[in-house]
């Protein structure tokens, strides 16, 4: 595939990501959670409307709360670096984890951007206990991640290629002695 090509590639998946978190929290400010109101959608999972000023689960939130546009270009300078990452990647689950990484940083350096705080609706919960409400952009970096990860882990093709090169240098090995 040639450079043009990988990064439209790679363009079209972060863009689709940062529209569908856009687009989920548009949903969720102007029709769903309008008024700001938990709706139960199942024994474990409720949309509640909560606003980050801090960086991951809140941290450093008192101060960054002056500055909310520094995160956000910070979030965007993220985001083009690891769309140009993923254009350069060799496997196509590590350009594809690459690029969801970078749709995650854009839809939440756009609210940033916008409002100066991560619009946040997913309540995760087991009883008492709550996970960090979070978002659309949330899931495209977790999911990013997941498959860097995958990409990471040996293929069938990588194996038996290591194990015949293994077994090619044991046979040479043999003929010198």
């Amino acid at each position: 595939m040639t450079w043009p090509r990988r990064l439209a590639y790679v363009a079209a998946i972060a863009l689709a990501a940062a529209g569908l978190d856009q687009a989920s929290k548009w949903l969720m400010l102007e029709i769903v959670l309008n008024p700001p109101e938990p709706v139960a959608l199942t024994p474990f999972l409720n949309l509640r409307l909560g606003f980050n000023t801090g960086v991951s689960f809140g941290l450093f939130r008192e101060m960054l709360e002056a500055w909310p546009g520094l995160l956000g270009l910070f979030k965007f300078a993220a985001g083009f670096g690891l769309l140009a990452w993923a254009a350069l990647a060799g496997h196509r689950l590590e350009r594809i984890g690459l690029s969801l990484m970078a749709g995650g940083a854009f839809g939440n350096a756009i609210d940033r951007w916008r409002q100066g705080a991560v619009t946040d609706f997913l309540d995760l919960h087991w009883g008492d206990w709550h996970w960090p409400t979070f978002n659309g952009a949330d899931i495209a970096l977790t999911l990013g991640v997941v498959l860097m990860l995958l990409a990471a882990l040996p293929s069938r093709e990588r194996s038996r290629a290591a194990r015949k090169n293994r077994s090619c240098s044991r046979v040479v090995s043999a003929r010198r002695r």
